[in-house]
């Protein structure tokens, strides 16, 4: 069975950012993991769901709770 994968379009609305934002994200190193279909700059750049959900569990954050 193929894993899901989703376009930067569909990543993006997914997480509320702008398609701009991740490609920063890519460039600084700090996104979710990827692969393009294409070599090059222009190349077309997909994120797998499993990827995707993994990144985002990562960055769940616990609040600690206060004393009374």
């Amino acid at each position: 069975m193929a894993q899901a994968v989703m376009d930067e379009r569909e990543l993006a609305e997914r997480l509320g950012v702008s398609v701009r934002t991740l490609q920063n994200w890519r460039w600084l190193g700090m996104g979710p993991r990827y692969f393009k279909l294409t070599p090059g700059r222009g190349g077309r750049v997909r994120y797998r769901l499993t990827d995707v959900e993994s990144w985002e569990c990562a960055r769940t954050v616990e609040q600690a709770r206060r004393a009374a």
